[in-house]
């Protein structure tokens, strides 16, 4: 890669090691923790489990690879130089937009709510203090994506845009307009640690490093202490399987989607064991030949009101015919009664918890009342 005439030797170094070294598959170390970032932070990141972004901080700039595609150079001096092929932006951010409940929730945890001016919508929020906020104005809201509303998107004033790339999109309206676009792939991520950790990522742009250092350690801590109460306990695995029937198809997630992973740590055996990341559609004969015997069944859905065994039936009358529905056995969880999308992404270590409660509930205090899924009476 070129570097503009006049850079020090040390910039082109560090540039071909970030080429090399970065990449979706690979997590690093992102700095050298015993030297200053000199870009105007103090506090150093280090990537553990995330694999959409890394960082390297050299010669009063903080460089960050968002995947293969996008490269960011983070300044405290709107002077500063970069190299080549990275966009500038100057930190830490005053004002941004966010498009998903999962961007939303890295502010949310790490009270930034005033960093946040404009939202996609507020459909399943709960959150009292960003609903506030969109009521008496300090937040808009911009549209959906693929039909922004480029007026509300210039009243928001952000200095960037978080965005998902992979999703409907609609950005070109959003582009003319000249606000630096970041993407923000968290829903990537298939290790629940690695999706939870893009708050150090959020962090660097709005000047709260410190805080997402030991908010995400406290998360690490919690889930891997759990995790490995759950290994050492040689119980045997209870099978579980998820989704349900909609418009003809079962929808349900991959063998490598961080919700099976997570299943996984909480000393349960998915039913699905492929190397599919995503959802999956399939039809109910084979979900049946997949799961009829499994232990227990896990829910997520959006029911208006109390949800239960006669509404899973009336929804698709085979569903009766599961091991885990006879036995009593679905785990549910409502998005219409849970903030479930607008904060888990970075509790992952609550989600676990939940499932052990259930799976192997020896293993945490008698009293525990959960916070996302609970046994479905």
């Amino acid at each position: 890669m070129k570097i503009k005439f006049g850079r020090s030797l040390v910039i082109t170094i560090v540039l071909s090691t970030i080429i090399s070294a970065c990449s979706l598959k690979s997590n690093q170390s992102s700095t050298d923790n015993n030297k200053d970032t000199g870009y105007g932070s103090s506090t150093n990141i280090t990537v553990r489990y995330a694999t959409g972004f890394c960082v390297r901080d050299t010669a009063g700039i903080r460089l960050v690879d968002v995947g293969e595609k996008y490269h960011f150079a983070l300044v405290s001096s709107v002077d500063a130089e970069v190299p080549d092929g990275y966009t500038k932006v100057h930190v830490p951010v005053k004002s941004t937009i966010c498009m998903t409940a999962l961007q939303l929730s890295n502010f949310t945890i790490l009270d930034a709510h005033d960093v946040v001016k404009g939202l996609t919508g507020t459909k399943n929020l709960f959150n009292q203090d960003i609903l506030d906020r969109v009521n008496d104005g300090r937040i808009v809201k911009i549209g959906m994506e693929g039909n922004f509303d480029t007026e509300m998107v210039l009243a928001a004033n952000p200095d960037i845009i978080f965005i998902s790339p992979s999703k409907r999109g609609g950005y070109d309206a959003i582009k003319e307009t000249g606000i630096t676009l970041v993407p923000h792939l968290g829903y990537q991520e298939l290790n629940p640690l690695g999706q939870a950790e893009w708050i150090k990522f959020v962090s660097m742009f709005i000047g709260k490093e410190k805080e997402a250092n030991e908010v995400f350690a406290g998360i690490e801590n919690r889930y891997n202490d759990l995790k490995s109460k759950v290994q050492s306990s040689k119980m045997a695995a209870p099978s579980v399987f998820s989704g349900e029937m909609h418009y003809g198809n079962w929808h349900a997630v991959g063998g490598k989607n961080y919700l099976a992973q997570i299943f996984r740590d909480a000393g349960a055996r998915y039913v699905i064991n492929d190397e599919e990341t995503g959802g999956e559609d399939l039809e109910f004969e084979k979900m049946y030949s997949l799961a009829a015997n499994a232990t227990y069944w896990r829910i997520l859905n959006s029911y208006p009101g109390d949800f239960s065994y006669e509404a899973l039936k009336a929804s698709e009358p085979r569903n009766e015919l599961f091991k885990a529905y006879k036995e009593k056995k679905v785990i549910y969880c409502n998005m219409k009664q849970t903030p479930y999308y607008e904060i888990s992404p970075v509790q992952p270590d609550v989600l676990l918890k939940d499932f052990v409660a259930i799976f192997h509930p020896e293993l945490v205090e008698a009293d525990y009342k959960p916070t996302f899924y609970y046994l479905l009476k």
